[in-house]
């Protein structure tokens, strides 16, 4: 069979992201906050004074990006981040006022584009669809059988 974008797994989950954070980029009218931005802020929120390292694992976020995410929320006033009293090396993050009430004002509009792309298909459907992406994230880790990973032979 033929590759084809159509039936691609990368290029539909590409553009189901794109999809999504376009209609809440939209929804939330003139926030500068990317998507991304809000689930780290969400994740804090989960998990008030995680590390850094913490919310990276929690949301897939890889250690740099997270640096770059959290720098970006703490410029905007959003979180702030202390050093531990355990790890001089390690950041316990947490919001701040303007954090929470951003991050509550923004929770609604989250829901309701969710709910949005979500509508398209049966409840169901619906399940089913988060079940099946959290398989293919857990699966994300794995070594593809027979398939050598970069440095391993």
């Amino acid at each position: 069979m033929q590759f084809s974008i159509n039936n691609s797994l990368l290029h539909r989950l590409h553009r189901a992201s794109q999809v999504t954070s376009e209609r809440l980029s939209t929804e939330l009218g003139d926030s500068r906050l990317t998507s991304r931005q809000l689930v780290v802020l969400a994740s804090i929120a989960a998990d008030e004074g995680a590390s850094q390292t913490a919310i990276g694992t929690a949301t897939g976020i890889d250690r740099s990006t997270m640096s770059d995410v959290i720098r970006r929320l703490t410029k905007h006033g959003l979180v702030a981040r202390k050093r531990t009293k355990d790890d001089a090396r390690t950041y316990a993050i947490k919001l701040t006022d303007e954090g929470a009430r951003v991050l509550q004002s923004a929770r609604p509009v989250m829901e309701r584009v969710e709910a949005n792309m979500l509508a398209a298909i049966s409840p169901k459907d619906r399940a089913d669809l988060i079940s099946l992406l959290g398989s293919l994230i857990d699966q994300g880790g794995q070594p593809l059988p027979g398939v050598s990973s970069p440095g391993r032979s």
